[in-house]
């Protein structure tokens, strides 16, 4: 019997941190809980992942209700943080959605995390934003905690996306470096 690595991914969207992770060249993952509450993204992950059952919004879902997991995934909402949006952050109710990341990760302590944002998160009202979130995740138990805003042309996409990735270990002395980018050109085609 093998020994799989659970995930859950929360925010999911249509997939694309799960895909991602799962295309790291891991073959022993496992997600063991998704959700999402978009109904035109759920058709698409269901489709994308042949999901039968996708949980819907997170601050209805009781943390007794979401299984053990290994490493929590969450592209939490954006829009609070946004240089496109209002900038409101916490005082924004989507901005309060990382505070049910931290309720899920202070009583399932899984042994990662892999949070995504945009990049404006990094400066959002002088960098109080991300330092609260950072003091939260280290109060709960979570010391070797990095963060780093990459581009995903630089790794290959045909995009010029900027996002802060907060990765966090439960151990104190797991080394991790972020992947060096590739440089690698890439071009949409049309067929």
């Amino acid at each position: 019997m093998s020994s799989y690595i659970k995930i859950i991914d929360l925010f999911a969207g249509i997939g694309g941190t799960r895909l991602g992770f799962e295309k790291a060249g891991l073959d022993d993952i496992q997600c063991v809980f998704t959700s999402e509450w978009d109904k035109y993204s759920v058709q698409t992950y269901k489709a994308n992942f042949g999901e039968d059952y996708i949980y819907g919004d997170i601050t209805k879902i009781a943390t007794k209700d979401i299984p053990n997991h290994d490493i929590l995934l969450a592209g939490f909402p954006c829009q609070p943080f946004s240089q496109a949006g209002l900038k409101k952050g916490f005082s924004d109710t989507r901005g309060t959605l990382f505070f049910d990341i931290e309720r899920i990760i202070k009583n399932k302590k899984p042994k990662a995390f892999l949070l995504e944002n945009v990049k404006q998160l990094k400066g959002h009202d002088k960098g109080r934003t991300l330092e609260t979130i950072l003091e939260h995740l280290q109060d709960i138990g979570y010391s070797n905690i990095q963060y780093k805003v990459l581009r995903a042309r630089d790794f290959g996409l045909p995009q010029n996306r900027e996002r802060i990735y907060i990765v966090g270990f439960l151990d104190a002395k797991i080394n991790f470096d972020f992947p060096i980018p590739c440089y690698k050109k890439q071009k949409l085609e049309i067929f």
